[in-house]
């Protein structure tokens, strides 16, 4: 059996469990997508006929994209500073959920990903191995980077690079978030931009959902961390905590999160931990509760259930599941089938919109679609790639 040290995080491996089994010898591979039967498809695939389009190419970068796969190729990065909730266990340690986010991507949008775990955590280093490997790739998605480095990575590379980069930890979480909220709004005829809602959590996901519900015309957030609310002035605040509190907070609230909860209308939990049920009870009533940590929300369903009309988590055991899975596929497939220079926030706002449109009569059990609605990832290639035309940073 698996045996697992909370204390070390260490894990025995048994070849019998369906889950090693799974895992054994890799869970992607490489398929060649022509034919290689005879020394004519050779000389067409490879020398001599290889040549001609190595030099057409050299002449007209732009081909890059028309006769290889880089356009249609993701690189997966990640440090393994921040792996899923073991934190930081290192480049292999990350290796088997790279291998699985790209397994993701091709199954659900058809876009082909490489893994690719750094062995390092140092912020110039990443940025500069990640822009040398650019031409080989038509997107960059960053994954399981701790905070607060994970901010300043991105929008290096955003900077230096003329093609898609995207923190999924940050804003495929946020987008799901916004996508439920909208139809959780629906629900309940409530008016979304009127929602007062605590944002529990100041690491990179709660950063990023506080960013993208601030684009939807939500005005009231309150962000807190480990210590509080977030508000301007308040000891112990970094540089992205300390910006964060003034875009925020418009009631300057303080204190716990107790003080945040009370008569809010919406929970968002990205931090762990327990919320306890006092404190959930004083929130407003027809409230939203989100609580995403994995495997233990911070707030168990069946206790939200007493208290909330809209309920979801990060399981797929409950309904509600708030699953990037639902957003990064279909993101990326858009950008790429537009050649995109950048994810914008519109296009990040366009993929919400169209994650909550797959669902066309939404109830409480069902304000975001199943990860396996097959309609998704197309439906969120289509808003990305018209936003991106849109917004001006679409180059077909």
């Amino acid at each position: 059996m698996t045996t697992t040290d909370p204390d070390q995080l260490t894990v025995v491996a048994d070849a019998e469990t369906p889950v090693f089994a799974l895992h054994r010898g890799g869970k992607i591979e490489t398929v060649a997508r022509k034919p290689l039967r005879d020394r004519a498809d050779l000389s067409l695939a490879y020398t001599p006929g290889v040549a001609e389009v190595c030099l057409a190419i050299a002449a007209e970068p732009d081909l890059l994209d028309v006769y290889t796969g880089r356009g249609n190729t993701v690189a997966v990065v990640s440090d393994g500073t921040a792996v899923l909730g073991l934190g930081d266990i290192g480049p292999g340690g990350a290796m088997p959920v790279m291998e699985g986010k790209a397994m993701l991507f091709k199954h659900f949008g058809g876009v082909n990903a490489v893994p690719i775990c750094l062995d390092t955590t140092d912020p110039d280093e990443i940025v500069d191995t990640v822009a040398r490997l650019a031409p080989t790739f038509g997107g960059i998605n960053l994954e399981d980077i701790s905070a607060p480095r994970c901010f300043e990575i991105e929008a290096r590379l955003r900077e230096r690079l003329d093609l898609p980069v995207f923190h999924d930890d940050q804003h495929g979480t946020a987008v799901v978030v916004l996508a439920a909220m909208r139809n959780a709004a629906k629900v309940t005829q409530r008016d979304l931009q009127g929602l007062k809602v605590v944002v529990a959590g100041a690491g990179a996901a709660g950063v990023a959902i506080a960013g993208i519900l601030r684009g939807a015309g939500i005005a009231d957030i309150v962000v807190c961390d480990s210590r509080g609310i977030l508000v301007p002035g308040r000891a112990n605040l970094n540089g992205y905590k300390a910006e964060l509190a003034e875009q925020t907070n418009p009631r300057r609230l303080s204190g716990e999160l107790a003080n945040a909860m009370a008569g809010a209308d919406v929970y968002i939990g990205v931090s762990g931990g327990q919320v306890p049920e006092p404190v959930v009870a004083s929130m407003a009533p027809g409230a939203f509760i989100f609580a995403l940590a994995n495997p233990t929300p911070e707030v168990h369903p069946e206790l939200a259930a007493r208290y909330a009309a809209v309920v979801g988590t990060g399981r797929s055991d409950f309904p509600n599941q708030i699953n990037n899975v639902l957003a990064f596929p279909g993101i990326f497939r858009g950008a790429l089938d537009v050649r995109a220079t950048a994810i914008t926030e519109g296009m990040k706002l366009a993929a919400a919109e169209a994650i909550a449109a797959c669902v066309q009569n939404p109830t409480p059990d069902e304000v975001v679609p199943s990860v396996f609605d097959e309609r998704v990832a197309p439906t969120v290639a289509a808003a990305v790639a018209r936003a991106a035309r849109a917004e001006g940073v679409a180059r077909a």
